[in-house]
């Protein structure tokens, strides 16, 4: 039997990642009132970190000990990986040993190539061209504060980087409209764009964007692994910075979302993550809930009911 993984949000069908969202929201109600859930008792998710984390981390590993199961951290630096074992041998011995793995990498081809070798899950916890985990976590937000985003429209700010890829994926399986504004050259992967359709638009202007926008989003303008383009990217960008101004000229129900780490006064104005109308915290928070519904769906549970 081969396993689900979850690379890309087009991995699920709509309904799947809906019902992993909306179970996103039963299980952090479970964990508000205390309630012990261990579905994946003596499961064990080995994470694979080839870029630094805080979220991605905390809410894997937390999320697979409040499933009742564990998680194994592995860096580059502490596994043959490190030392050049291929990506295909090393998912052959893991998944032999392991319920399910997590990859936070550059290149998406290890994702696919370990996938193609791996009998259990694996989940992209991030690579260079897609974030499917931030994803579920954004969508539970909006679900939580305003329901359905289905019809809804959606602008991102700044790069079109693999945070916007997976908003132009998230545009077609939760079917909105993606408004991305970015400076010329910095758009996102034209393969995505392509599939999206009439979904998505591409314009140079942040006001065109967000107006009327029902939900605003922006990241970090210089990626990990680009640091040597910060102080190009910082004059480019300027224009892209998203303010409270700007979102005024968004619907007025807007919901501000960042997925974190900010730089406060570059992405974003110095008190934005402070206004009313940015739930980045709860956006942060979802991440854990997210992923152990994802966790929930693709890993079998440990115990036989009679």
């Amino acid at each position: 039997m081969s396993a689900r993984h979850f690379l890309s949000l087009m991995d699920c069908t709509p309904e799947e990642l809906v019902s992993v969202i909306r179970r996103g929201v039963e299980l952090k109600d479970l964990r508000n009132r205390g309630v012990l859930f261990e579905p994946l008792k003596n499961r064990v998710l080995g994470m694979i970190f080839e870029k630094s984390s805080t979220r991605t981390r905390i809410s894997f590993e937390a999320g697979m000990i409040q499933l009742g199961g564990q998680a194994i951290f592995l860096s580059p630096r502490d596994t043959q990986l490190g030392r050049g074992e291929p990506i295909g041998d090393a998912a052959i011995v893991m998944s032999s040993m392991l319920d399910a793995v997590m990859i936070r990498t550059f290149s998406h081809s290890t994702l696919t190539e370990f996938a193609a070798n791996s009998r259990v899950p694996l989940i992209n916890g991030l690579s260079d061209d897609l974030h499917p985990c931030q994803l579920l976590a954004d969508m539970q937000t909006f679900l939580e504060h305003r329901g359905s985003i289905q019809g809804k429209t959606v602008a991102w700010i700044g790069d079109g980087n693999n945070m916007c890829n997976s908003y132009i994926e998230a545009a077609i399986q939760f079917d909105f409209q993606l408004r991305v504004a970015c400076p010329e050259g910095f758009e996102p992967n034209a393969e995505f764009v392509a599939k999206a359709g009439d979904r998505v638009t591409i314009v140079r202007d942040p006001q065109d964007a967000v107006r009327g926008a029902h939900l605003v989003s922006t990241d970090v303008w210089t990626s990990m692994g680009q640091e040597e383009e910060t102080a190009k990217r910082l004059k480019l960008f300027a224009p892209y910075q998203v303010t409270r101004a700007l979102l005024d000229l968004a619907a007025e129900d807007v919901l501000f979302m960042h997925c974190l780490p900010a730089h406060r006064g570059e992405e974003i104005s110095l008190d934005l993550l402070d206004d009313k109308r940015s739930v980045a915290w709860d956006q942060a928070e979802n991440r854990l809930h997210a992923q152990k519904a994802l966790l929930e769906f693709l890993v079998p549970p440990s115990y036989h009911h009679a």
